[in-house]
């Protein structure tokens, strides 16, 4: 199986690349922190307008179809520019929706599907086995899956309904990720099995949006640490050029490099609906989740304490590859579905 990207997926990572480049991202992300949202809703409605949430719903519902390779290409890069908001969960969102429609139950896809793709809506998730949703304070639309927890689902009654209102924002490991639990009850949108079905494909499109999320997040890591090691010196020498530096950063890119190949099996594997779906996504958030985690230890060693403080642009992206560890499937249980061993950790 060949994973590399044709030239069009290539353009597209560019373009986002350099849009995301010339507009000041990590001023956007503290005022986001704050609850100042109005920098980082300008940057999400360009970011909508180059079309990254359309490969996440079908034609019909305002996408381009399901596309998670390109899917990939762009959250690499939201995770390289560190862009805040719910955009896993409203890719999420699309997904699961865009599943029910071809259930039968349309009319929820009918309403947000093409609003969301063109960024005229925020969507946000809390799925079944999690208490809170990302970013309900900025969602136009604050789903629930409502049902057993499990890889199975159990055989429960599955619910999803649009929750009225959340509590109070929580504190997370990124403080640019706002946690609120949704209120209960709202207006029911979709009953039984087939809730249970999309939701657990929705969370698979999340794992690997979040796996690809953090890919970007540890290149921006190493891109920066590797610029400073050029530039700080000690004992009259860059400390880049002392062996001890060279082998950590190297380590670093090989972890990011190994990482790349799984996303984008995951990618093709979810495209194909293989057999392996599952359990190649779940490598792919396991390896790309690991490799940012490790290279936040490598930046931070090597940026000495400069880089335990707040007001260094490098905390955003440390915060961000924690938060990611354990978003969308925990280490353990990411660790547990590659190797079939699942049931519900």
């Amino acid at each position: 199986m060949r994973f590399a990207l044709d030239a069009e997926q290539r353009a597209f990572g560019r373009v986002l690349d350099r849009m995301l480049s010339a507009a000041g991202t990590p001023a956007a992300v503290r005022a986001w922190a704050r609850g100042e949202h109005g920098p980082g809703l300008a940057l999400w409605e360009r970011v909508a307008a180059a079309g990254v949430f359309q490969p996440a719903a079908p034609e019909a519902y305002g996408g381009a179809g399901l596309l998670p390779v390109e899917l990939s290409v762009a959250f690499v890069e939201l995770g390289r520019h560190g862009v805040p908001g719910p955009l896993v969960e409203t890719v999420a969102a699309l997904v699961l929706l865009g599943r029910l429609a071809g259930a039968g139950e349309a009319a929820p896809a009918e309403e947000w599907g093409p609003r969301a793709c063109a960024g005229r809506a925020r969507l946000t998730l809390a799925a079944a086995g999690g208490p809170y949703a990302l970013d309900a304070d900025v969602a136009d639309a604050v789903f629930v899956v409502d049902g057993p927890q499990g890889a199975a689902g159990g055989a429960g009654r599955h619910t999803l309904r649009l929750a009225p209102g959340h509590g109070p924002v929580q504190p997370s490991l990124d403080p640019a990720r706002r946690l609120a639990r949704p209120h209960g009850d709202g207006e029911l949108l979709a009953t039984g099995p087939a809730v249970r079905d999309a939701a657990a494909h929705a969370a698979e499109w999340a794992a690997l949006a979040t796996a690809a999320q953090a890919l970007g997040v540890g290149h921006a890591l190493l891109d920066r640490t590797v610029a400073y090691a050029r530039r700080r010196t000690q004992f009259g020498a860059a400390i880049g050029s002392f062996q001890a530096v060279k082998h950590r950063l190297a380590d670093t890119l090989v972890d990011l490099e190994f990482a790349r190949p799984l996303l984008l099996g995951a990618a093709v594997a979810l495209a194909g609906d293989d057999p392996g779906t599952s359990a190649a996504v779940a490598a792919a958030k396991a390896a790309a989740c690991d490799a940012a985690y490790a290279a936040a230890r490598t930046a931070l060693q090597v940026h000495g304490a400069i880089g335990y403080t707040a007001e260094y642009d490098l905390s955003l992206w440390i915060g961000k590859a924690r938060a990611l560890r354990s978003a969308w499937g925990t280490p353990r249980e990411c660790r547990a579905k590659a190797l079939g061993l699942y049931d519900g950790l």
